[in-house]
């Protein structure tokens, strides 16, 4: 029989899959003999077999009934029991944290007798009446689904009629009063009482816990950080504690160290007379941490033991959750806690450095992502104006966007194509979907442990949380600052999350730290050393070689610095761009070989001179160049344009131009209802002659200037969108001819190694063949992702692209993460074929793949021996190998 039930006793961190990450960590905690109040997982089987029936398994209830009534004898009290209550609360736990996304249930077991019971054992009318109002609000929109405004509304309206400036101020008579006004709303809106049997609440929070697993915020919050839809959530069910009985009670979050910058001690928040949900909600301002050591002394020296604890056995920053009650100190949650990219990098290397952790893990804590935000411009300080706002800097970085107050407007404005910045007094799980839109999140409540902080870190979003000098009227779409400037909606401003400062308008962007490290070696601070140490390591653990996609000497330099090993793809059509597209243009519209030749001949001098800068840059390493790629017809002018203004000549009775009747008439010959899979490539090198030869010869004199300069030029020479062994074998034999003639002519032997990009799936379904011809295979992955699915990548991405993400068809676009059923299983085969036909073929990928961290492990994985991305993306992709490389790495996720 199927067990889905566990005590905490009976489980530990390594069960997370079965337990949840909630659960499994209270069972940890439990171990380690850290006081935790005890209770029981409903594990994620129960809810996957609920999910899949509608319907609660069979059994689950018996054994919910059995860890109940021990829960009960441990507790010497019963659930919902009148003069002395037992409480329970009920909450989700899935295998990866997902802040917030999902339901929690507080203070369940009390109905109308037991609320009395409550407040004469505690003796405290107003803390059991708060504690059944919290029930009835959470319960009415956690499971019957009304909509959570309702009961903010009234709650205002009473604050109002009370005068009140928070909960805290009103009393007894008030909450009992808002317990009435509660239980009147679901019935109304629901037709249903508020269930006063505990059970029933129980067994009906369970199964809400289970539904809110496909919440519309849930599923996005997934789909955004690729965790799989199918593993369920669990549901733990434990001892209520309180720290709502007064002011020597009280909740708090802390971490081991700061999630924001990675300076180690105890951070966080502490909220006096309040539930975990005041402090994770924004909704009312709470103290810092250090403020409990003067409230609390004892309590705190407690914290900070267990913090330490908790950070040596898990050796990771650690996020806790923790309650007060009348000075007695209940761990309610650890968990290895979300942290910004600097964050990482600082706490790796520290942990390194303290012998907790080796320097594989550190390399696995960190990832190309996290460098790629560090990389980012920072704003201009020396040019920015007056602050308009400051709160806490609760995710780094810089960001500038129109402020918008609610999330269906931030996803309107980012849709079409405007940056934003929403603007809350504090944000709710149903804001995700304009977080996700946003650039930035500035909340005027709220500290670094509160959901917009928590979910703006885990997802690299800039935010501010907390900013006291600005009052938020999200109904009429505005703030004030302190200063009594108004901001109105669709006003620019500038969010700096690694200072907390906001700016009027938009501020300057300079490059960062990081940045400055990678292009002129400056190691300004800590985390620029954390990055420098994390990259060492990553190249000297790493297979994959990273190379650079480079088509200027400029750009050769700039990714040379970077780190890269070589250029994997170096595109010519780039160098018959600007004044040289007069040069192309003669040569499409030349009437004889002559004209051709003469166009040709043109441009040979200004080829071999872009050539030999590119191979000066990258002296001693491998420059590999893709021969001419494009339809021809893109170098001559627009079709509909020229036709336009000869029908204008005409029009006004005047001869159109004879250059623009001539160009025309070349265009309409050349014109392709498909280019991208017309004359291009090596078809249109095989069918316009002369061209591979000039091209070639430009390669093979540059690599002989080099070469008699005391360079060592390594060139070689790919020939594009092959899809037949006999296409490649006619281009090679044209390029070793034209190699061989440099060479003889020259005194100098060249040697270019000839190989193929594939981008074509025949060709990577008959990679055998081609390989006998190939010296090395470039896996051009941005035209093989639009062959293999059959998408035109210009038009599909704007049309249909996020409603495929909407609905989970794709979990990321398959232009930016490989897809590896796909086009991947035609690049192992290729690889493998290839391989076995040519022993020692040198394989890499220079699609936009080739930067892209996910998409390194696969190619890692299937045995590529380079990737090659864009410059800026050379310091990602040295990382992502590194990490793809370790073996036996620790596998804790921080997401």
């Amino acid at each position: 029989m199927v067990r889905y039930v566990y005590d905490f006793q009976d489980g530990g961190r390594d069960l997370a899959g079965l337990l949840g990450g909630k659960g499994a960590n209270l069972a940890e905690m439990t171990r380690l003999g850290l006081p935790v109040p005890p209770g029981f997982i409903v594990s994620t089987e129960a809810c996957r077999a609920f999910l899949a029936t509608g319907e609660e398994p069979d059994g689950m209830s018996a054994e919910v009934s059995r860890h109940l009534s021990a829960l009960e004898t441990g507790a010497g009290r019963l659930l919902g029991q009148g003069d002395d209550p037992l409480l329970v609360s009920v909450r989700s736990g899935a295998r990866f944290s997902m802040p917030g996304m999902m339901e929690t249930v507080l203070d369940i077991g009390l109905n109308d007798d037991s609320v009395l019971g409550l407040a004469k054992v505690s003796g405290s009318e107003r803390f059991a009446w708060d504690c059944y109002r919290r029930l009835i609000q959470m319960f009415g929109s956690t499971v019957y689904g009304v909509d959570p405004a309702l009961f903010e509304e009234a709650m205002t309206l009473l604050k109002d009629a009370r005068q009140a400036p928070d909960d805290l101020h009103l009393d007894a008579s008030d909450l009992a009063w808002l317990v009435d006004t509660f239980k009147r709303l679901i019935r109304d809106e629901t037709g249903r009482d508020f269930p006063q049997s505990p059970a029933q609440q129980l067994q009906q929070a369970i199964l809400a816990v289970f539904r809110s697993w496909n919440a519309e915020r849930a599923v996005l919050y997934r789909r955004r950080e690729h965790i799989p839809d199918d593993l369920g959530t669990a549901v733990t069910v434990q001892r209520m504690v309180f720290g709502n009985l007064g002011p020597d009670s009280g909740s708090g979050v802390a971490f081991t160290r700061d999630p924001a910058t990675g300076r180690p001690g105890l951070y966080g928040d502490y909220l006096p007379n309040a539930q975990g949900e005041d402090v994770v909600s924004g909704g009312r301002d709470a103290v810092p941490l250090a403020e409990l050591e003067r409230l609390d002394p004892r309590s705190y020296r407690q914290l900070r033991d267990h913090a330490q604890t908790l950070e040596r056995h898990y050796r990771d920053l650690c996020d806790i959750e923790f309650t007060i009650e009348r000075g007695t100190l209940w761990m309610l949650q650890t968990r290895v806690g979300k942290r910004t990219a600097e964050a990482a990098f600082a706490i790796a290397t520290e942990l390194v450095q303290e012998g907790l952790i080796s320097s594989d893990e550190g390399l696995a804590r960190v990832s190309g992502e996290g460098l790629a935000r560090l990389m980012f411009p920072r704003f201009d300080t020396t040019a920015t104006g007056e602050t308009l706002a400051r709160g806490v800097p609760a995710s780094p970085g810089a960001a500038v966007g129109a402020a918008v107050f609610d999330s269906a407007e931030a996803v309107r404005r980012a849709t079409a194509g405007e940056k934003v910045v929403l603007v809350r007094e504090e944000t709710t799980p149903d804001d995700l979907p304009g977080m996700v839109a946003a650039q930035a999140v500035l909340t005027g409540r709220g500290g670094k442990t509160s959901h917009a902080a928590v979910v703006a870190r885990g997802m690299g979003k800039v935010c501010v949380c907390g900013a006291q000098d600005i009052t938020v009227n999200a109904a009429a779409r505005r703030f004030t600052a302190r200063d009594g400037s108004v901001v109105e909606e669709g006003t620019v401003l500038s969010v700096d999350g690694s200072t907390g400062e906001v700016y009027l308008g938009a501020v300057p962007l300079v490059a960062s730290a990081t940045m400055r490290y990678l292009e002129r070696g400056e190691q300004a601070d800590s985390v620029v050393s954390a990055v420098a140490r994390a990259l060492d390591h990553a190249d000297s653990v790493r297979r994959l070689e990273v190379r650079a996609n480079a088509d200027t000497p400029e750009d050769a330099a700039r990714a040379r610095k970077f780190g890269a090993q070589g250029i994997g793809l170096c595109r010519t059509e780039h160098m018959f761009l600007g004044e040289r597209r007069k040069m192309v243009e003669e040569m499409i519209l030349a009437r004889t070989d002559a004209d051709r030749d003469r166009a040709l001949g043109a441009l040979l001098p200004l080829q071999r001179q872009d050539f030999t800068g590119i191979l000066e840059a990258m002296d001693g390493l491998p420059v590999t160049i893709r021969l001419l790629d494009p339809p021809l017809h893109e170098f001559l002018p627009d079709r509909t344009d020229l036709a336009v203004r000869i029908a204008a000549a005409e029009a006004r009775g005047q001869q159109p131009d004879a250059h623009h009747v001539e160009l025309l008439a070349a265009v309409n010959r050349m014109h392709e209802e498909n280019p991208m899979l017309g004359l291009r490539g090596v078809r249109l090198g095989l069918v316009v002659p002369g061209l591979v030869a000039m091209q070639v010869r430009a390669i093979a004199e540059a690599v002989v200037e080099r070469t008699r300069a005391g360079g060592s030029p390594h060139a070689e020479i790919m020939v594009p969108l092959v899809g037949a062994v006999d296409e490649l074998r006619l281009a090679r034999e044209e390029v070793v001819r034209v190699l061989t003639e440099v060479g003889e002519e020259s005194g100098t032997p060249v040697h270019c190694p000839v190989g193929t990009m594939i981008e074509l799936p025949r060709a990577a379904l008959t990679a055998g063949r081609i390989a006998e011809e190939a010296e090395f295979f470039s896996f051009g992955t941005n035209d093989l992702t639009q062959t293999t699915w059959g998408f035109s990548r210009d038009d599909v991405e704007a049309a249909f692209f996020s409603a495929y993400l909407d609905k989970g068809v794709f979990a990321a676009s398959p232009f930016e993460t490989l897809d590896r059923d796909g086009v991947g299983r035609l690049v192992r085969m290729a690889v493998e074929e290839g391989r076995a036909a040519r022993p020692g073929l040198v394989t890499g990928v220079c699609g936009e793949h080739g930067g892209d961290p996910e998409s390194i492990h696969f190619f890692h994985a299937a045995g590529l021996d380079y990737v090659s991305c864009s410059p800026f993306r050379v310091p990602v992709a040295r990382l992502e190998a590194g990490r793809a490389a370790l073996v036996d790495t620790d596998t804790s996720d921080s997401r």
